[in-house]
């Protein structure tokens, strides 16, 4: 019997659909390429891999807010192709940059904060896109399912590929991603106009000050705001300094550094799974928490490196740190979500957006900035073991804001109600 072919869901997904898979593969590369490149090619200091780990992150508090408010105002297909462009040239500048001897920290820190800043704006169009380009409204579900696949696939085999392509073509390997932008934006050439200009009210100050005041005004959004700011303030630090602790303090190759990662996504694609079913058991609110406390502690697993042989190590450890991180994603958004009325979704999304993911970049320096202050006594293995460690401690504290998240669903407390008056003096 022969496989039935998935259903189409118009020409305009299908396109849309097929420049997104082949960017997401891309920018798996850049990932892991860039990293790789300062540790073997710059001989960077763990420092300078946390300075250009931050820039991956600084536009997010910077320009979150404003791209939410500019590309509403803008044609959504046009500014997309835009950003593909704005990125494909980023991207080209590396390889650029080494052929011709003048590569590095400062450029590469130029390079990725471009990449980013163009990412924010792309994303908020990326909103937007599906509904637009889908035939059938009825068939969203199926549409955000796909693209989903697309991006576990890429998780998944994104590392191994990434590492085999630098093995073979060291920083060419690059010019895989600058391609995968030239066809997205070829894809978004092709279609047909979609996402035409709209009009928001209020000013930026207006929206956020308002998205703040209602997040802070819910005990159950104030318990999830602060255990994710308290996650983000100590997950960056590992997250930064596992390359560092990879390549530097345990001397893993490429190749497998790249194995150990790939194995590890399949931990992410497995939690995304599973985490409705347990959360339909335990609860949201309590799938939450324990996800927040578990997601933090197994990443200590890497200090049985180098007593185990570290690949194993880093794949087993950062398979249950991913597991348990789309746990977290998987309940953060609905309990988010029930909390807010449908017209204040997106300033409240956008106020959390800012506050959580604002304290990232600085994570990020003060992991490579830790270890660079430890190496000297304690050597690069265990500073980055110990930086590590503390990291992961300190993410571990979001567990106490989320424990009493359940206990709130259950009451069933009220959405707060913003009135008129309130509203004129959040924007006053």
């Amino acid at each position: 019997m022969r496989p039935r072919l998935p259903a189409s869901l118009g020409r305009g997904f299908s396109v849309f659909w097929a420049g997104q898979t082949v960017s997401m593969a891309g920018d798996r590369v850049t990932v892991f390429v860039v990293p790789t490149l300062m540790i073997f090619v710059l001989h960077a200091s763990a420092l300078q891999v946390g300075v250009v780990s931050m820039a991956q992150y600084l536009g997010i508090p910077l320009l979150g807010p404003v791209a939410g408010v500019l590309v509403d105002r803008w044609d959504k297909r046009w500014t997309m192709l835009t950003c593909d462009l704005v990125r494909l040239v980023a991207v080209l500048v590396i390889p650029l940059a080494y052929w011709q001897g003048w590569l590095s920290t400062p450029l590469l820190f130029g390079c990725v904060a471009v990449i980013s800043g163009a990412t924010i704006f792309f994303n908020v169009g990326y909103l937007v896109a599906v509904p637009a380009v889908v035939s059938e409204q009825d068939q969203l579900v199926r549409a955000y399912s796909r693209l989903e696949g697309s991006s576990s696939v890429s998780e998944v085999a994104g590392p191994s590929i990434a590492a085999g392509l630098y093995s073979a073509l060291g920083v060419a390997a690059l010019l895989v991603d600058a391609a995968s932008y030239l066809v997205s934006a070829l894809c978004f050439r092709s279609m047909r106009p979609w996402g035409e200009r709209t009009v928001v009210p209020g000013s930026v100050r207006e929206r956020l000050t308002l998205g703040f005041r209602l997040n802070w005004a819910d005990p159950v959004l104030r318990r999830v705001i602060v255990a994710a700011v308290t996650l983000n303030c100590g997950g960056p630090v590992f997250v930064t300094v596992l390359p560092i602790l990879g390549y530097r303090g345990l001397g893993l190759s490429v190749a497998g550094f790249g194995l150990a990662m790939s194995v590890a996504a399949v931990g992410a694609l497995a939690g995304a799974v599973v985490a409705p079913r347990i959360s339909e058991r335990l609860g949201l609110g309590r799938t939450f928490a324990w996800a927040l406390l578990l997601h933090c502690l197994v990443g200590l697993g890497v200090l049985a490196a180098p007593a185990l042989p570290a690949g194993p190590v880093i794949a087993v450890t950062m398979g249950c740190y991913g597991f348990f991180m789309s746990c977290i994603n998987v309940c953060s958004a609905p309990t988010r979500q029930a909390r807010m009325s449908a017209e204040n979704q997106g300033v409240m999304h956008a106020a959390y957006r800012t506050v959580t993911w604002g304290v990232i970049p600085l994570a990020a320096l003060a992991g490579g900035l830790g270890v660079t202050l430890l190496t000297g006594p304690l050597g690069i293995l265990d500073a980055a073991r110990a930086v590590m460690a503390g990291g992961t401690l300190l993410a571990a504290l979001s567990f106490l804001p989320a424990v009493r998240i359940q206990a709130l669903l259950d009451r069933g407390l009220p959405q707060p109600v913003v009135t008129e008056a309130e509203l004129a003096d959040s924007t006053s």
